[in-house]
């Protein structure tokens, strides 16, 4: 079989050499990084930028007089900026700053849910789902009364989509759905959703975390009216991290947390909001690491959205044509649109047991659930092996990864 060979955008390969962490040794073998969809490793402008902050700039934001918390404010305000273009919001109104797409998704659940869900409402996900687009539903559910219905998915891992709208009724009154799966690397197809929920008069809420590392995305193209997404999966600090929404939407909402900067003023009597997106910031935020996201923005939009779709497309079906070659491999997810995540198992070797032996040979990669357990009881699985490509990665970290599949067949023959 004629295998498919990456593009390799010229930039792109260099793009290696910007990740420090790959730059070492791992039990005696140089590192292979696959498990960007996890946690992806961060570029030294990210690191340096967060390091600047921290060396020269380091004061609380908004509040403060003095020539620290101006430069402090202006770099956390910038981020906000460069986030908004990033995804092409209408405004930066719309850009809530959380610590990553579990909170946002919580913030959806408690500020536009609970106060408006009744009895006999429902709410619509997928059985592809992250634990954290289905447990807050789960909560939100038990605060109102209101039900939790999963549209199936079939045996690629792709939502069946004609049952999917059969399910959007007059009872459901938000959509919340992943735009690809941690687990399988679906790439669900958004635009014909939404549409189809927009006509039945639903609510949609797209968890990005693992779309706006890997492809352009433009939430107004795609008419949602919450996008959320974090920090961590596409190259910058943890515990950031963006809720989009409609700006009209935001307006309505009341705030999800009370204290400091989401005020205009207090008494005991009663408490003015603050104007977006701050009503919804309460607290000192996490300032270097927003700083550190907005740097992370910077450094995707130089290497291009579509190179990176482009390396990772091609990057991914040579791992999958690669894997199909490992006698004793089965594929889980085939969906014929997938971005660069492949889940798999080897015979009948436990997951935790094949990530032990192929990091013994340096390469990293995620075994278990994937917070994503209704997936793996679809599959009759406890858990996969999980590899997931970064523009970091090329040809010969998936030779290496085949290698140690290899051995790892070996010693359990």
């Amino acid at each position: 079989m004629n295998q498919p060979q990456p593009t390799l955008v010229a930039d792109i390969a260099a793009c290696r050499n910007d990740f420090p962490a790959l730059n070492q040794d791992v039990n005696g073998h140089s590192l292979v990084y696959l498990d960007s969809a996890a946690s992806a490793q961060q570029p030294l402008a990210v690191i340096e930028a967060v390091a600047r902050y921290q060396n020269d700039d380091h004061a609380n934001v908004h509040r403060g007089v003095h020539t620290l918390s101006h430069r402090a404010t202006e770099l956390y305000e910038g981020a906000r900026d460069k986030l908004r273009k990033f995804v092409n919001a209408a405004s930066r109104a719309e850009i809530v700053l959380t610590s990553g797409t579990t909170e946002s998704i919580n913030l959806v659940a408690q500020s536009y849910c609970r106060p408006t869900l009744r009895s006999g409402d429902q709410i619509l996900i997928t059985w592809l789902e992250h634990h954290s687009n289905i447990v807050p539903w789960q909560l939100v559910c038990e605060q109102t009364g209101a039900e939790l219905i999963v549209a199936p998915i079939n045996d690629r891992g792709e939502i069946e989509l004609d049952e999917l709208y059969a399910l959007m009724t007059g009872p459901v009154k938000l959509l919340s759905l992943s735009h690809v799966s941690n687990a399988l690397g679906t790439v669900n197809p958004l635009r014909e959703i939404i549409d189809r929920a927009k006509k039945a008069g639903i609510t949609v809420l797209i968890d990005g975390a693992q779309g706006v590392p890997h492809m352009t995305v433009d939430v107004q193209a795609l008419d949602c009216d919450f996008y959320a997404f974090s920090g961590h999966k596409m190259f910058g600090p943890t515990g950031t991290g963006v809720l989009w929404g409609r700006e009209a939407l935001l307006e309505e909402m009341p705030p999800y947390k009370g204290g400091g900067d989401m005020i205009l003023e207090v008494s005991f009597d009663n408490t003015v909001f603050n104007d977006l997106p701050y009503k919804f910031e309460a607290g000192t935020p996490n300032i270097s690491g927003t700083i550190g996201l907005g740097a992370a923005v910077d450094y995707l939009q130089s290497v291009g959205m579509d190179n990176i779709s482009e390396h990772e497309k091609a990057l991914h079906e040579y791992l999958v044509d690669k894997l199909a070659g490992v006698n004793g491999i089965r594929l889980i997810g085939t969906a014929r649109n997938q971005a660069s995540v492949q889940s798999f198992m080897l015979n009948d070797i436990h997951p935790h047991d094949l990530g032990t032996i192929v990091d013994h040979q340096g390469i990293a990669i995620r075994t278990g659930h994937h917070c994503a357990m209704p997936v793996m009881q679809r599959f009759g699985l406890s858990g996969t092996a999980r590899a997931s490509l970064g523009l970091y990665n090329n040809t010969d970290d998936v030779d290496r990864l085949i290698l140690a599949l290899e051995k790892a067949r070996q010693i359990f023959a």
